[in-house]
C-alpha cells in the first residue's frame, strides 16, 4: 500500500493511516488505539470466524439492536468457506440479508460511523470495512411538545433523534421534490444537521451560502446544539435582541415553512426546529391560527400582535403618565396611584420584571410535585403581602401582572424577551428625560427591528419594509385563498 502506518517520522511528526489495509491483524492494531479499546469498556470487539476466514466486529454497547446482531452472527458463523466472497463488494450484495450496508475504506470515516453506533465488520484479506446499519438511540416517544401546544392540530412532535423527526416531516411531504441533505460540525462532537427544504421552491442562492457556512464551521463541539449552530451562522449584531430564527417542536409548523420555500435545520439530540430565513411576522405566527376559520384565526393573531404592542407601551406610559399627572384625561383619573409611594414606581417597576425572572426559574427548576405550593407562596408574597407591607403599590401590581401574563401569549420565547428588554429601556430612558426620553426609547425600538435582517440579509419586517400590501393583509389576516390562486 502507499499509504504510512501510523508512526512518527525522525522529526517526531506523527502520521496518521488513511486507508485500511487488507491485514486483519494491522486494522485491528490501529483501531484499537484510535479508539481506546482497553479504556472504554462501551467500545466492544469480537474476533469470529467468517467462512473460514478471521473476522473482527466492532460496536459501540447499547446502540446496536441485539436481535439483528445475534442473527447476522449466526448468519456469518454459518458460513461455509466455499460460500465466501473474493472481496467485501460481493460479500456485501450476496451474503448480507440486510438493509442498510455500506463500503468503506477510509479510516476517518470509518471511526466516525463506529462511534455514531454503526456495526463494522473486519475481514481478513478484504481492503474495505463492512458498515451495518443496525443502531438505534436511545429515546423517548413521541408526544405533543410542552410548549408548542394546539387545541386542534396534531398531537406529536419532534424528539432528540434525528431519524424520527425527519420521519415526521416525510410523513406531512410526500413529494420527491422535498431534500434532506446531511452535514456534520464539531471537531470532538461531529454532530449530525440535516438541512430540510424543497428544491423546486427554495432560494438556492441562500441555500449554497447556508451549506459553505456550515462546512467552514470551526468549534470543537455544537455544546448547546442548535443555539451553537445559531450563533455560528449568524454571528453579527450580537447586541439586537429580536430573534433571527424561528424554533418549533412541532412538525407540522416545520413542514408547512418548508412548503413556503423556507429551510428546516434540523440538529441531532435537538428536539426542535430551526426556520430559516424567518421574518418578524413568521415569529408572532402560531399553530392555532390555521387549525381555526378565517375569521377566528385572523382575531387570535390580531390579539397576539396587540397584547405584545401592549406589553411594550403599558408600563412606560403609566410612569409617563404619573410624572405628568396634568396629562390624564379628567375620566381617566382613576389610573393615578392613590396610596403612598414609599418607593419611586421606576425601582417598582425594575424590582418587579427581575422578580417575575426569578419566578419563571423557579418554577422550571421546582418539582412538579411542589409546584402548587410554589404558586400559593408567589401568589401571597408577590401579591396582597407586598403590597400591604408597603414596598410595592397595588397599580403597579396589576400592570405588572398584565405584562407577566401577556409575555406567555408569544409563542417565541426569544421575542418575549426581546420586548421585555426594550420595555426596561423605555422604562430608564423615560424616568432620566421624561417625554424626550419616552420618545428615544420608541424610535430605538423602531430601529431595532427596521434595522434587523434575517439570516438570508433581507428586511425583517417584510411585507411592511419594502411595502407589499397584498402580502401584508396575508400576514396580519388569517383567510382563505381562491383555489386558482398560487400562494
Amino acid at each position: 500500500m502507499e499509504t504510512e502506518s501510523k508512526g512518527t517520522r525522525s522529526g517526531g511528526e506523527q502520521i496518521k493511516q488513511e486507508k485500511m489495509w487488507p491485514s486483519l491483524k494491522e486494522n485491528m492494531k490501529y483501531l484499537n488505539d484510535e479508539l481506546g479499546v482497553g479504556e472504554n469498556y462501551d467500545i466492544v470487539y469480537r474476533v469470529v470466524q467468517v467462512g473460514g476466514r478471521e473476522a473482527c466486529i466492532y460496536f459501540i454497547d447499547g446502540f446496536c439492536k441485539d436481535e439483528i446482531m445475534q442473527k447476522l452472527l449466526q448468519l456469518f458463523m454459518a458460513m461455509k468457506p466455499e460460500e465466501m466472497p473474493d472481496n467485501a463488494h460481493e460479500m456485501s450484495k450476496k451474503n448480507i440479508p440486510y438493509v442498510e450496508v455500506d463500503l468503506q475504506t477510509d479510516w476517518e470515516k470509518i471511526i466516525y460511523f463506529i462511534m455514531s453506533g454503526i456495526f463494522a465488520l473486519f475481514i481478513d484479506g478484504y481492503e474495505q470495512c463492512l458498515l451495518i446499519d443496525s443502531r438505534t438511540y436511545p429515546a423517548r416517544s413521541v408526544s405533543e411538545p410542552e410548549k408548542d401546544k394546539s387545541l386542534r392540530g396534531s398531537k406529536d412532535g419532534f424528539v432528540e433523534t434525528l431519524v424520527s423527526n425527519t420521519a415526521l416531516i416525510r410523513r406531512r411531504i410526500r413529494s420527491t421534490d422535498l431534500r434532506m441533505e446531511i452535514f456534520s460540525a464539531g471537531e470532538a462532537s461531529k454532530t449530525d444537521i440535516v438541512l430540510c427544504y424543497m428544491a423546486a421552491r427554495v432560494d438556492h442562492d441562500f441555500l449554497e451560502e447556508l451549506k459553505a457556512k456550515i462546512q467552514r464551521i470551526q468549534v470543537d463541539a455544537l455544546t448547546m446544539n442548535q443555539e451553537s449552530l445559531a450563533e455560528c451562522l449568524f454571528d453579527k449584531k450580537w447586541f439586537n435582541p429580536f430573534p433571527k430564527f424561528k424554533f418549533t417542536e412541532r412538525p407540522d409548523t416545520a413542514s408547512a415553512q418548508i412548503l413556503e420555500g423556507d429551510i428546516v435545520i434540523l440538529v441531532d439530540n435537538s428536539p426542535s426546529a430551526m426556520i430559516t430565513p424567518t421574518s418578524i411576522f413568521d415569529i408572532v405566527e402560531e399553530a392555532d391560527d390555521y387549525y381555526f376559520p378565517p375569521i377566528t384565526g385572523s382575531y387570535l393573531r390580531l390579539t397576539r400582535l396587540l397584547i405584545a404592542i401592549l406589553t411594550y407601551f403599558v408600563t412606560p406610559t403609566f410612569l409617563l403618565l404619573m410624572a405628568h399627572s396634568d396629562w390624564i384625561p379628567i375620566n381617566f383619573q382613576f389610573i393615578s396611584v392613590k396610596e403612598t409611594m414609599n418607593l419611586p414606581l421606576i425601582w417598582q417597576f425594575l424590582i418587579l420584571e427581575l422578580a417575575i425572572d426569578g419566578l419563571r426559574l423557579a418554577a422550571v427548576n421546582t418539582p412538579s410535585m411542589l409546584s402548587t405550593p410554589l404558586s400559593i407562596m408567589a401568589a401571597l408574597v408577590l401579591g396582597e403581602f407586598s403590597v400591604k407591607s408597603g414596598w410595592f403599590n397595588s397599580e403597579v401590581m396589576l400592570y405588572m401582572a398584565f405584562v407577566a401574563i401577556a409575555g406567555y401569549t408569544q409563542p417565541n420565547y426569544e421575542l418575549s424577551y426581546a420586548l421585555k428588554f426594550m420595555r426596561i429601556l423605555n422604562l430608564i430612558l423615560t424616568q432620566l428625560f421624561g417625554i424626550y426620553g419616552y420618545i428615544a426609547a420608541i424610535i430605538v425600538f423602531v430601529i431595532a427591528i427596521v434595522s434587523n435582517k434575517t439570516v438570508s440579509g433581507k428586511s425583517y419586517v417584510y411585507p411592511l419594509i419594502p411595502f407589499n400590501p397584498k402580502q401584508l393583509c396575508k400576514r396580519l389576516l388569517r383567510y382563505r385563498l381562491p383555489h386558482s390562486e398560487k400562494q
